[in-house]
């Protein structure tokens, strides 16, 4: 009977977001900022899904209760999928979102408006005590814009249009993005793991 789970994340957005998706079911969320002892965590998968894993196995094993990390990216189909794992710091690791942006920019200057699609990732990793692991992944299909678009949002979202919504990530209201985000399909996704877990 799963009552406890620990979120590999510092982000107060993400643990909130995740303890309303989880209402109703009774199972209290913790952020790993309440376990100073798991410290810090190297993230060298090679995929999305490798380090969820890696985040979620770590957070199990130092808490010794079941783990949930996430690990998101942008890909673009121009760049070979590029960032990819690497969008966090994709301008180097002093980087700020206005960096990161502005080097999609650059690399996209010449691709033609109908090569500039992309997509948000997202993998979610379930880690349990006695060893089963689960994965979850969520896309949301876009395109890369010329120029910044809206105030809302963080890292790439003022760059990402969706055409079905006519808004950037950045334009989207909370509750849009929770719709059709990538987070939003993969949390669900696991979410309904959750409560198999639960009702198991």
């Amino acid at each position: 009977m799963m009552t406890e789970m620990v979120l590999a994340t510092g982000n107060k957005g993400k643990l909130a977001e995740f303890q309303r998706l989880l209402e109703g079911l009774d199972i209290q969320v913790h952020s790993m900022k309440e376990y100073p002892e798991i410290g810090e965590i190297v993230e060298d998968g090679d995929s999305f899904a490798a380090n969820a894993l890696i985040k979620a196995r770590a957070v199990c094993k130092a808490t010794g209760k079941p783990a949930m990390a996430d690990d998101s990216g942008l890909m673009v189909d121009a760049l070979d999928g590029a960032p990819g794992i690497f969008s966090a710091r994709f301008a180097g690791e002093q980087r700020s979102d206005a960096d990161n942006n502005e080097k999609v920019l650059q690399l996209l200057e010449d691709v033609a408006d109908a090569n500039r699609t992309a997509r948000f990732f997202c993998a979610i990793a379930i880690v349990l005590p006695n060893g089963d692991e689960y994965t979850v992944e969520g896309t949301c299909e876009g395109v890369i814009l010329r120029a910044l678009q809206g105030e809302g949002g963080f890292g790439y979202d003022p760059l990402f249009y969706v055409p079905d919504m006519g808004k950037t990530f950045a334009e989207l209201s909370m509750e849009e993005k929770n719709r059709i985000s990538h987070r939003g399909h993969a949390n669900r996704k696991a979410v309904e793991i959750i409560r198999a877990i639960k009702n198991a």
